[in-house]
């Protein structure tokens, strides 16, 4: 296993409890019943291989995946922040990857019905068998949508910005790829030189995607910020922010 991920695991913060949850329930139960009827060993050993062996696989498709993920929600209802926390830390506590996608998946679609006090479920998933592929989701379309819902929340990002763990970093560093006009962009710019000397690979490429997507909104801004700060970013940041300017 990569170093940075063991570290990462090792990092990982103790589970909040799981509350109780009949729709969790549900899921979990339709979840262990089709999600292996479509397991795939020789995809499965690709897709572990692929992640670095963070963790074990089924070896579904993403297509079925989805179509069977269509099937497990069928009927469920609208989810509170409850039945979220539910089926997502229940979800993490499953060996194999594709029940973190289903989770990260379903807290996407419904994160509006979460509030500030989802965070610390966030925090435990995202410092818990991490990797980019459910930390990005996580970042982008859970952190994101909650910062944006509730301002105070920046706050904790700027906790989470010079946090020990390299994904709480990078989720810090993520959370508002979607804010477009939005955008905080002093805390944007200041994240970046505050991690800019980080040496990770994945925070240095944090950089830079956070920088070219939010120059997709203000190019002239973020030119400007890359001359200005000069050789303080690594290369790599730098080669990522203007690769479209």
């Amino acid at each position: 296993m990569n170093d940075g991920v063991e570290r990462a695991r090792d990092a990982a913060e103790q589970a909040p409890g799981i509350p109780g949850s009949a729709l969790a329930d549900t899921v979990l139960e339709r979840l262990a019943a089709l999600y292996p009827t479509a397991a795939d060993p020789q995809r499965a050993r690709s897709a572990a291989a692929y992640m670095k062996h963070v963790a074990p696989f089924l070896g579904i498709p993403a297509t079925r995946r989805r179509a069977l993920s269509r099937t497990v929600v069928e009927g469920t209802g609208r989810p509170g922040e409850t039945d979220c926390a539910a089926v997502a830390l229940r979800c993490w506590q499953l060996p194999e990857r594709e029940y973190q996608y289903f989770a990260a998946d379903y807290l996407r679609r419904h994160v509006a019905r979460c509030s500030s006090g989802f965070l610390p479920v966030l925090r435990h998933l995202v410092s818990t068998v991490p990797w980019w592929d459910t930390v990005d989701v996580l970042a982008a379309h859970v952190a994101g949508p909650l910062v944006a819902a509730d301002p105070a929340l920046r706050q904790d990002m700027d906790a989470w910005i010079d946090d020990d763990n390299l994904w709480i970093v990078r989720t810090a560093l993520l959370h508002q790829l979607r804010h477009k006009e939005a955008t905080d962009t002093g805390r944007l710019f200041d994240y970046c030189l505050r991690r800019a000397g980080h040496p990770d690979f994945f925070i240095r490429k944090a950089i830079g995607w956070a920088l070219r997507e939010y120059a997709k909104t203000d190019p002239q801004a973020v030119r400007d910020f890359v001359d200005a700060a000069g050789d303080r970013l690594s290369p790599l940041s730098v080669r990522e922010a203007t690769k479209h300017l």
